[in-house]
Protein backbone atom coordinates (compact mmCIF):
# COMPACT_ATOMS: atom_id res chain seq x y z
CA UNK A 1 0.00 0.00 0.00
CA UNK A 2 1.49 3.77 -1.02
CA UNK A 3 -1.06 5.67 0.83
CA UNK A 4 0.71 7.76 2.87
CA UNK A 5 3.16 7.99 -0.70
CA UNK A 6 2.71 11.74 -2.81
CA UNK A 7 4.19 12.39 -6.19
CA UNK A 8 7.50 12.88 -6.66
CA UNK A 9 7.03 16.17 -8.08
CA UNK A 10 4.25 17.48 -5.93
CA UNK A 11 6.70 16.75 -2.82
CA UNK A 12 9.47 18.40 -4.75
CA UNK A 13 7.38 21.54 -4.91
CA UNK A 14 6.15 21.38 -1.43
CA UNK A 15 10.04 21.73 -0.84
CA UNK A 16 10.01 24.98 -3.04
CA UNK A 17 12.28 23.41 -5.55
CA UNK A 18 9.89 25.15 -8.05
CA UNK A 19 6.69 25.54 -9.76
CA UNK A 20 5.09 21.66 -10.00
CA UNK A 21 5.71 21.91 -14.42
CA UNK A 22 8.99 22.94 -13.21
CA UNK A 23 10.12 19.91 -11.22
CA UNK A 24 8.49 17.92 -13.90
CA UNK A 25 10.91 19.18 -16.01
CA UNK A 26 13.84 18.57 -13.63
CA UNK A 27 12.78 14.91 -13.63
CA UNK A 28 12.08 14.35 -16.90
CA UNK A 29 15.92 15.60 -17.54
CA UNK A 30 17.61 13.23 -14.56
CA UNK A 31 18.58 15.96 -12.48
CA UNK A 32 16.16 13.90 -9.64
CA UNK A 33 17.66 10.79 -7.17
CA UNK A 34 15.72 8.72 -5.04
CA UNK A 35 17.52 7.02 -2.38
CA UNK A 36 20.33 7.09 -4.90
CA UNK A 37 18.45 6.12 -8.01
CA UNK A 38 17.88 8.55 -11.01
CA UNK A 39 14.04 8.78 -11.10
CA UNK A 40 12.42 10.51 -14.83
CA UNK A 41 9.22 8.64 -14.78
CA UNK A 42 6.77 11.64 -13.54
CA UNK A 43 4.68 8.50 -12.10
CA UNK A 44 6.99 8.07 -9.29
CA UNK A 45 5.48 8.35 -5.41
CA UNK A 46 8.13 8.52 -3.03
CA UNK A 47 8.12 8.68 1.37
CA UNK A 48 8.71 10.67 3.71
CA UNK A 49 11.33 8.09 4.20
CA UNK A 50 12.64 8.58 0.85
CA UNK A 51 15.77 10.81 0.39
CA UNK A 52 15.32 12.91 -2.70
CA UNK A 53 18.47 14.75 -4.26
CA UNK A 54 18.05 17.84 -6.73
CA UNK A 55 21.40 18.39 -8.69
CA UNK A 56 23.54 16.95 -6.10
CA UNK A 57 21.48 18.48 -3.54
CA UNK A 58 19.12 16.84 -0.38
CA UNK A 59 15.88 18.01 -0.12
CA UNK A 60 15.01 19.69 3.38
CA UNK A 61 11.21 20.16 4.22
CA UNK A 62 10.98 23.71 4.92
CA UNK A 63 8.08 25.71 6.24
CA UNK A 64 5.99 27.42 3.61
CA UNK A 65 6.35 30.90 3.20
CA UNK A 66 4.04 33.28 1.34
CA UNK A 67 4.49 37.19 0.00
CA UNK A 68 2.59 39.98 -1.96
CA UNK A 69 5.08 42.52 -3.83
CA UNK A 70 4.09 45.80 -5.39
CA UNK A 71 6.37 45.13 -8.19
CA UNK A 72 8.14 48.05 -10.09
CA UNK A 73 8.23 48.63 -13.85
CA UNK A 74 11.61 47.40 -14.84
CA UNK A 75 12.08 44.11 -13.68
CA UNK A 76 12.01 40.29 -14.52
CA UNK A 77 9.33 38.38 -13.25
CA UNK A 78 12.15 35.19 -12.64
CA UNK A 79 14.48 33.96 -10.27
CA UNK A 80 17.81 34.83 -12.46
CA UNK A 81 18.45 35.95 -15.35
CA UNK A 82 21.03 34.18 -17.94
CA UNK A 83 21.52 38.01 -19.24
CA UNK A 84 22.09 40.23 -15.85
CA UNK A 85 18.89 41.95 -16.05
CA UNK A 86 16.96 42.68 -12.81
CA UNK A 87 15.12 40.32 -11.60
CA UNK A 88 11.83 40.63 -9.01
CA UNK A 89 14.29 38.97 -6.17
CA UNK A 90 16.89 41.59 -6.17
CA UNK A 91 13.52 43.40 -4.01
CA UNK A 92 14.05 40.90 -1.54
CA UNK A 93 16.42 40.79 1.40
CA UNK A 94 19.05 37.74 1.30
CA UNK A 95 17.62 36.68 4.69
CA UNK A 96 14.25 36.03 2.80
CA UNK A 97 15.94 34.09 -0.50
CA UNK A 98 16.75 31.48 1.77
CA UNK A 99 13.73 29.96 1.90
CA UNK A 100 13.63 29.62 -2.36
CA UNK A 101 11.00 31.61 -3.02
CA UNK A 102 10.43 32.06 -6.61
CA UNK A 103 7.36 34.18 -8.11
CA UNK A 104 3.59 32.55 -9.12
CA UNK A 105 2.90 32.81 -12.77
CA UNK A 106 4.44 36.18 -14.12
CA UNK A 107 3.61 39.92 -14.66
CA UNK A 108 5.74 41.68 -17.25
CA UNK A 109 8.95 43.61 -17.55
CA UNK A 110 6.78 46.49 -18.06
CA UNK A 111 3.60 46.20 -15.86
CA UNK A 112 3.77 47.05 -12.31
CA UNK A 113 1.45 45.79 -9.12
CA UNK A 114 1.04 43.12 -7.54
CA UNK A 115 2.89 39.71 -7.42
CA UNK A 116 2.42 36.82 -5.01
CA UNK A 117 6.08 34.66 -4.09
CA UNK A 118 5.99 31.57 -2.29
CA UNK A 119 8.19 28.15 -1.77
CA UNK A 120 5.10 26.40 -1.94
CA UNK A 121 4.72 24.68 -5.46
CA UNK A 122 1.95 23.33 -4.79
CA UNK A 123 -0.41 26.13 -4.42
CA UNK A 124 2.00 27.68 -7.40
CA UNK A 125 0.42 25.68 -9.29
CA UNK A 126 -2.89 25.28 -8.29
CA UNK A 127 -3.56 28.80 -9.07
CA UNK A 128 -1.91 28.78 -12.35
CA UNK A 129 -3.89 25.89 -13.57
CA UNK A 130 -6.42 28.11 -16.66
CA UNK A 131 -9.07 25.65 -15.41
CA UNK A 132 -9.09 27.53 -11.83
CA UNK A 133 -10.09 30.39 -13.38
CA UNK A 134 -8.33 32.80 -11.03
CA UNK A 135 -9.19 36.38 -11.23
CA UNK A 136 -6.26 39.07 -11.95
CA UNK A 137 -7.47 42.77 -11.98
CA UNK A 138 -5.47 45.05 -14.17
CA UNK A 139 -5.83 49.22 -13.97
CA UNK A 140 -5.22 50.11 -17.29
CA UNK A 141 -4.24 53.20 -19.17
CA UNK A 142 -5.36 53.39 -23.01
CA UNK A 143 -4.07 55.69 -25.23
CA UNK A 144 -7.63 57.35 -27.15
CA UNK A 145 -11.35 57.47 -25.24
CA UNK A 146 -12.93 54.16 -24.95
CA UNK A 147 -15.96 54.05 -26.34
CA UNK A 148 -19.01 51.43 -25.20
CA UNK A 149 -18.50 49.12 -28.15
CA UNK A 150 -14.85 48.64 -27.23
CA UNK A 151 -16.42 47.91 -23.54
CA UNK A 152 -18.66 45.46 -24.71
CA UNK A 153 -16.04 43.55 -26.74
CA UNK A 154 -13.52 43.38 -23.86
CA UNK A 155 -16.57 42.12 -21.42
CA UNK A 156 -17.60 39.39 -24.16
CA UNK A 157 -14.15 38.59 -25.41
CA UNK A 158 -11.66 39.00 -28.08
CA UNK A 159 -10.02 36.62 -30.92
CA UNK A 160 -5.99 36.88 -30.05
CA UNK A 161 -4.13 34.52 -32.38
CA UNK A 162 -7.00 32.72 -33.63
CA UNK A 163 -8.64 32.25 -29.74
CA UNK A 164 -11.27 34.21 -27.98
CA UNK A 165 -10.34 35.43 -25.04
CA UNK A 166 -12.83 34.06 -21.90
CA UNK A 167 -15.81 36.92 -20.81
CA UNK A 168 -14.08 39.71 -18.75
CA UNK A 169 -14.95 42.37 -16.41
CA UNK A 170 -14.24 45.51 -17.83
CA UNK A 171 -15.20 48.81 -15.63
CA UNK A 172 -14.65 52.24 -16.98
CA UNK A 173 -12.74 54.58 -14.36
CA UNK A 174 -12.33 58.04 -15.91
CA UNK A 175 -11.50 59.99 -19.19
CA UNK A 176 -8.83 62.39 -19.68
CA UNK A 177 -10.20 64.70 -22.25
CA UNK A 178 -6.88 66.76 -21.99
CA UNK A 179 -4.19 64.07 -22.75
CA UNK A 180 -7.49 61.88 -24.91
CA UNK A 181 -6.60 58.85 -23.30
CA UNK A 182 -8.92 56.52 -20.58
CA UNK A 183 -8.62 54.98 -17.29
CA UNK A 184 -9.97 51.38 -17.03
CA UNK A 185 -10.09 48.31 -15.11
CA UNK A 186 -10.00 44.64 -16.25
CA UNK A 187 -10.31 41.87 -14.33
CA UNK A 188 -9.21 38.52 -16.46
CA UNK A 189 -9.74 34.54 -15.24
CA UNK A 190 -6.96 33.71 -18.44
CA UNK A 191 -3.08 34.02 -18.03
CA UNK A 192 -1.85 34.00 -21.84
CA UNK A 193 1.04 36.06 -22.49
CA UNK A 194 0.47 40.15 -22.37
CA UNK A 195 -3.22 38.91 -22.70
CA UNK A 196 -4.43 42.81 -21.78
CA UNK A 197 -2.53 44.58 -23.88
CA UNK A 198 -3.36 42.55 -26.75
CA UNK A 199 -6.89 42.79 -26.15
CA UNK A 200 -7.07 46.30 -25.88
CA UNK A 201 -4.83 46.79 -28.76
CA UNK A 202 -7.79 43.85 -30.90
CA UNK A 203 -10.31 46.82 -29.76
CA UNK A 204 -8.49 49.79 -31.11
CA UNK A 205 -7.03 50.93 -27.99
CA UNK A 206 -2.71 50.99 -27.08
CA UNK A 207 -2.20 50.60 -23.54
CA UNK A 208 -0.01 53.57 -22.12
CA UNK A 209 0.36 52.03 -18.42
CA UNK A 210 -0.73 48.67 -16.98
CA UNK A 211 -0.54 48.02 -13.02
CA UNK A 212 -2.15 44.84 -11.64
CA UNK A 213 -4.32 45.56 -8.87
CA UNK A 214 -5.47 42.03 -7.77
CA UNK A 215 -4.92 38.62 -7.77
CA UNK A 216 -7.08 36.02 -6.64
CA UNK A 217 -8.87 38.78 -3.60
CA UNK A 218 -5.72 39.77 -2.24
CA UNK A 219 -4.76 43.54 -2.76
CA UNK A 220 -1.61 45.64 -2.99
CA UNK A 221 -2.91 47.58 0.36
CA UNK A 222 -0.23 49.04 2.01
CA UNK A 223 2.40 48.77 0.20
CA UNK A 224 4.90 51.04 -1.84
CA UNK A 225 6.08 50.53 -5.12
CA UNK A 226 9.04 47.94 -4.66
CA UNK A 227 7.72 46.65 -1.03
CA UNK A 228 6.41 43.40 0.12
CA UNK A 229 5.33 41.77 2.70
CA UNK A 230 3.96 38.32 4.18
CA UNK A 231 0.47 37.05 3.76
CA UNK A 232 -1.63 37.45 6.46
CA UNK A 233 -3.27 33.79 7.94
CA UNK A 234 -6.87 34.89 6.05
CA UNK A 235 -5.08 35.84 2.99
CA UNK A 236 -3.26 32.58 2.71
CA UNK A 237 -6.75 30.65 3.49
CA UNK A 238 -7.98 32.37 0.87
CA UNK A 239 -5.80 30.99 -1.90
CA UNK A 240 -5.97 27.59 -0.31
CA UNK A 241 -10.00 28.26 -1.33
CA UNK A 242 -9.80 28.31 -4.45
Amino acid sequence: MDDNKERLQKVMASCGVASRRKCEEYITSGRVEVNGVVVTELGTKVSKKDVIVVDGVELNRQTLVYYVMNKPTGYLTAVSDKLGRRTVMDLIDPETKKTRIFPIGRLDYDTSGLLLLTNDGNLSYNLTRSEKEVEKVYQVRVDGIINQTAVTSLIRGVVIEGVKTKPARVEVVSFDKKNNSSLIHIGITEGRNRQVRKMCKEVGFEVKKLKRLSFAGITLDGLSVGEYRELKPHEIKILYSL
